[in-house]
């Protein structure tokens, strides 16, 4: 079964920034001859997460925010934190909870998204990254 990978990168803000990839993902499903299949769609980093969610203002910017605060705060206690000297064992254990990567059916050439859900990248770190995004198909022509 042929297998394709595409790698792209994005900047992010860092501090549970929400980006909105679905675009970026198509066009890279765009480019290969696989039509029907699996996408995994991953990215490459300890302190961040890919999703699906609607990328909508109140959500992308609040909500998901709000909700991993309360699950993780940045200023909670962490081992990590004592141990490496640094200020991010939040951003870990949100990554960690969300996972690295997410796999959606390929149908038609076309991403199995519904009408309000996007693929999206969440970096939790604490400072602007480039965050490298890998897209991996597997399926037929």
């Amino acid at each position: 079964m042929p297998v394709e990978s595409h790698r792209f990168t994005v900047a992010s803000r860092g501090e549970t920034h929400v980006l909105d990839l679905t675009d970026q993902v198509e066009g890279r499903l765009g480019q290969g001859q696989i039509r029907n299949g699996t996408a995994t769609v991953h990215v490459v980093g300890s302190t961040a997460s890919i999703t699906t969610t609607e990328f909508e203002p109140g959500l992308a910017r609040t909500d998901l925010r709000v909700a991993y605060e309360l699950f993780a705060p940045v200023d909670g206690e962490y081992e990590h934190e004592k141990t490496w000297n640094d200020d991010n064992g939040h951003s870990h254990v949100r990554a960690s909870v969300t996972g690295p990567s997410i796999t959606i059916p390929l149908i038609d050439g076309k991403l199995a998204l519904g009408t309000w859900q996007q693929v999206v990248l969440i970096d939790f770190d604490t400072r602007r990254r480039d965050r490298t995004v890998i897209v991996q198909v597997i399926g037929d022509c």
